[in-house]
């Protein structure tokens, strides 16, 4: 069998699985991950060698120099017949290995990922402003973003402009004109991608990342010109969003951009995936943070520390804890309770909580 057919094989099996991710190490099995587990593979393994081949088959054109060169590629992969899968290759050890994630070619909905749409929803309907999806990698930032992109194209008349590394959701124009740019193909990097894309009369700027100074930098001035950005950081919580946002500049620029960021972002959205209880797979659990005037007085005056008190007493916006998301996941039955306190960020106050035991105004409540 030649390492394609392999490759194809583990594919095939991790699609009829329901895996999300394929991971191939040379002279070792393969593993699937599966809903959230990673399992062996009873295979002969791959040699370096063979997993070279295939790197280098898979490849396009475009990204050989920065394979050779950098020992670590993104782009995407499509099996016949299987779907289109984004790929990391890289070295280890000196030897080669890839992570191969399935991609849905249709985006989803709110309803297919089980999350919040009404809060979704009405953040989907500024014109301009910032919003932030984090998380760890893979706690399903690309596909909320794809769902709010999806949500914008089924309701309203925007012209909506991706930047992804590499491109995983495909969308047709529904009520919006989408185009998609591929970092690396379409353009050398997302900095490049931001400065060229305010001049394609853009409504809506889907950014895959913020990871460099120019490109937060761009992100700001465009959501203060007209447009409404999506983006994703990995933090994990509201408070640790917005102060990484600050780590990419200079500590003399930290008031005026105190001011820039309470006034441009909207809101952010931290991610988690747990074990669903029923059927199989992961269920979202996430902390949303919507500014109203005390979040943007809040950042404009740098106590970043009181984000946590503010999430929790403005619920009636569409903010939520990451302990009011999982109390009420446990409640519905849809999480189990020691997969809910193991992911909670204060287990012991969700442990209350679950026991009908409430703090408020630093009094108990039962």
């Amino acid at each position: 069998m030649s390492v394609l057919d392999t490759v194809h094989a583990l594919l095939s099996l991790a699609v009829e699985n329901g895996a999300s991710d394929v991971h191939i190490n040379s002279n070792k099995p393969a593993f699937l991950r599966l809903n959230g587990r990673l399992e062996s593979v009873e295979m002969n393994p791959l040699t370096p060698e063979e997993v070279r081949e295939f790197i280098e088959y898979s490849l396009p054109a475009q990204f050989l120099k920065v394979w050779e060169q950098s020992y670590q590629v993104d782009f995407s992969y499509n099996a016949p017949d299987l779907g289109r899968f984004r790929v990391n290759a890289f070295l280890q050890r000196g030897i080669p290995s890839l992570v191969m994630r399935l991609v849905s070619e249709n985006p989803p909905t709110f309803a297919d990922l089980n999350i919040d749409s009404g809060t979704l929803a009405n953040l989907c309907k500024h014109k301009n402003g910032i919003v932030l999806v984090c998380g760890a990698t893979g706690s399903g930032k690309s596909s909320t973003l794809a769902a709010m992109i999806n949500h914008i194209n089924d309701n309203f008349d925007r012209h909506i402009v991706t930047l992804e590394d590499p491109i995983e959701y495909r969308y047709r124009d529904v009520k919006s004109i989408i185009n998609q740019r591929e970092i690396g193909i379409d353009c050398h990097s997302f900095a490049d991608g931001m400065r060229s894309v305010l001049r394609q009369d853009p409504d809506v700027i889907l950014v895959g990342e913020m990871r460099d100074r120019e490109t937060i930098k761009t992100a700001l001035q465009a959501s203060e010109t007209g447009h409404l950005v999506f983006g994703t950081l990995h933090a994990a919580n509201a408070q640790q969003a917005v102060q990484r946002l600050f780590e990419f500049f200079p500590t003399e620029r930290k008031h005026s951009l105190q001011r820039q960021l309470s006034g441009a972002l909207r809101a952010t959205i931290t991610q988690k995936l747990l074990p669903a209880l029923e059927g199989g797979g992961r269920m979202p659990a996430s902390e949303v943070f919507v500014l109203d005037a005390l979040g943007r007085k809040t950042i404009q005056n740098g106590t970043f520390e009181k984000i946590e008190a503010i999430i929790e007493a403005t619920v009636e916006n569409g903010s939520k804890t990451f302990n009011q998301d999982l109390f009420q996941l446990v409640k519905k039955g849809l999480i189990a309770k020691a997969d809910a306190l193991n992911h909670s960020p204060n287990p012991r106050q969700l442990e209350m909580n679950l026991k009908g035991i409430f703090l408020s105004g630093g009094a108990i409540v039962n």
